[in-house]
């Protein structure tokens, strides 16, 4: 017997609040990856660790309150809490191997592609396996195809996201690729649920684990937190806002854009007298050569 599957119990609230969490969580991580451009060796890890919990924790977040508007009629639903809770560390851990290789290698070519797909792939690993912690009188089914579409747009969405952070254009060029990651994280959520089928099962009563409101809201407190936390030391970061490096970088990277000091004269003489700056070949004057 198949049971009735409803996806959006609460309307538009969760799709809503589940986005905006998605693009929160975001919109912080890609701009402390930018951050980590103009830094040092020694602080680049720091922000890319909090870019890429950042992330994850946005992500799991969104995930769990797009789900507090899955319902299936015939039978109660509940959460297994070791599945949950590894769900959102392996989220942050595959995230942070694909943000870290975009933050030291650059973010173009081959380390894009992998960082991308790497992020992409742990979007979806924490979707599938929070998926897997719920716990219901029945078996959940899953359409391959759909699922195959799913995590496409999860590493799709993460590709082009590292991509814009590595633009390193200003703070509205982060809060548009905020958006599309936003967007393409909560499409993915609800192309991978659009497979989903629930096979019920004889047995009535109460299936084992934690009912969602037991378990998910004061689960939720802890990302949403650490998200206000990060957001607090985005917003007291000089370049966060104004798009600009307060410090001078000590070396040229692969994939660090050169629009920074393309966009400040004063900076970019500095830059060049130093040796850290290469003039691009077809903006070359006899006076810079």
């Amino acid at each position: 017997m198949q049971g009735t599957v409803d996806g959006f119990s609460y309307g538009i609230v969760t799709p809503l609040v589940a986005f905006f969490m998605a693009f929160l969580g975001g919109a912080l991580g890609l701009r402390c990856t930018t951050r980590s451009m103009f830094v040092t060796q020694s602080w680049r890890a720091g922000w890319l660790a909090l870019g890429s919990a950042a992330i994850g924790s946005g992500i799991w977040t969104m995930h769990f309150i797009a789900m507090m508007g899955f319902t299936v009629e015939e039978t109660p639903i509940h959460y297994d809490q070791a599945i949950t809770f590894a769900s959102l560390g392996v989220g942050v851990l595959v995230v942070g191997v694909g943000v870290f290789i975009v933050g030291y290698r650059g973010a173009t070519g081959v380390p894009l592609f992998t960082g991308g797909t790497i992020t992409g792939l742990g979007i979806a690993t924490m979707h599938y396996l929070g998926m897997a912690g719920m716990r219901l009188n029945g078996a959940l089914e899953y359409n391959t195809v759909t699922v195959t579409a799913s995590v496409v747009i999860a590493m799709a969405a993460a590709t082009a996201a590292l991509w814009a952070a590595g633009q390193a254009r200003g703070f509205l060029w982060s809060v548009g690729a905020s958006l599309v990651m936003g967007l393409a994280v909560s499409g993915m959520h609800y192309t991978g649920m659009a497979a989903v089928s629930v096979h019920l099962h004889t047995a009535s009563g109460s299936p084992a684990g934690d009912s969602p409101a037991s378990l998910l809201a004061p689960l939720m407190v802890g990302p949403l937190l650490f998200l206000c936390l990060a957001g607090v030391v985005v917003l007291f970061d000089p370049m966060m806002v104004m798009g600009r490096p307060d410090r001078l970088p000590v070396e040229r990277r692969p994939g660090v854009p050169a629009h920074p000091p393309a966009a400040d004269p004063g900076l970019r003489h500095t830059l060049v007298r130093s040796g850290r700056y290469t003039v691009p070949r077809h903006e070359r004057t006899p006076q810079n050569r």
